[in-house]
């Protein structure tokens, strides 16, 4: 008898600092893992605010008249923006359950949840400290140069065929059969 399966998708994510090389994998990542046959979602953790409307255009001009909540849909795809308005930050759980369904949640950023996730570094970043030692949700490390002394498991940053090979084998993720 196989143990049933658990409600919602797996969860990855990817954390590092600041130009730490978190997006180019993760982008690495969803082209791999997708052509796998996996339906992959993401989730980006922004420390500032940030716009994904044109000045001027029409749902930017519901969400400035005081629109809680402003969809756009067409026939490729839809996008809905809520505006807090002074609310507090929904909860990594929160915007978990919003998400349709899908086999794998890949998350870029919220560097704190208690997820397993990969360490992106660079020698570029911005802060080279090491999330690793102070976060046992990190379970490998993936640089573009030496580390030594980390006692997880170490990939190449470019190597995304390794790495989605082991967001497979660390998630128990498998393609579902047709």
């Amino acid at each position: 008898m196989t143990p049933p399966e658990t409600a919602g998708p797996k969860i990855f994510g990817i954390a590092g600092w600041k130009n730490s090389g978190k997006t180019g994998l993760a982008v690495r990542l969803v082209t791999e893992l997708t052509q796998r046959g996996y339906r992959v979602s993401t989730i980006k953790h922004a420390h500032h605010d940030f716009d994904i409307d044109k000045v001027g255009a029409d749902s930017f001009r519901h969400r400035e008249a005081g629109a809680h909540e402003v969809t756009i849909v067409s026939g490729t795809r839809y996008a809905i923006m809520h505006e807090l308005r002074g609310a507090a930050e929904p909860t990594f759980p929160e915007i978990l359950s919003r998400l349709a369904p899908c086999d794998l949640v890949l998350i870029e950023g919220y560097k704190r949840e208690p997820i397993p996730k990969i360490e992106a570094r660079r020698l570029e970043a911005q802060n080279r400290e090491p999330l690793a030692p102070t976060d046992p949700h990190i379970v490998a490390i993936a640089a573009d140069h030496p580390v030594e002394d980390s006692g997880l498991v170490l990939f190449d940053l470019n190597d995304t065929t390794a790495i989605a090979d082991f967001i497979e084998r660390i998630t128990g993720l498998a393609k579902q059969s047709d």
